[in-house]
């Protein structure tokens, strides 16, 4: 029989507490910050990569397009990657995205769009699938 032992959630904390004065309890803090610092990066992802799932259906891309899409919003936007892919969900679910946000997605998508043709983005006064001899 396998016995498991669950620990209170501030466990660690007051572990680190009692023990920061010695070199073992600095261990502690120090795990404990990595530890919290790698969860929190985890949570985000699972919103990354359904973003990305939404890019790859609506502009048939692969995985890594579709990230380079949403990463260059985020750096357009001044905003974290994950609350760039959390608008993108939202959006999909009926909640519009920022005006800026909206201006950054249309860029990407043109720049995209552009680079599987082979060709520069169409003019403003042309429609996207035709191109005037």
């Amino acid at each position: 029989m396998h016995r498991t032992t669950l620990l209170p959630e501030n466990w660690w904390d007051v572990a680190a507490e009692a023990g920061a004065e010695n070199a073992a309890g600095q261990d502690v803090v120090a795990l404990r910050a990595e530890n919290d610092q790698l969860r929190r990066a985890l949570a985000g992802r699972w919103v990354i990569d359904q973003a990305c799932g939404m890019v790859m259906i609506l502009a048939p891309c692969g995985r890594g397009p579709a990230r380079n899409l949403l990463v260059g919003i985020s750096r357009q936007c001044n905003t974290s990657l994950p609350d760039v892919a959390a608008a993108v969900v939202a959006a999909w679910e009926g909640e519009p995205l920022s005006p800026l946000m909206q201006r950054a997605l249309r860029r990407a998508l043109r720049r995209l769009y552009a680079e599987g043709r082979g060709c520069d983005s169409p003019p403003a006064d042309e429609p996207s699938g035709r191109r005037r001899s």
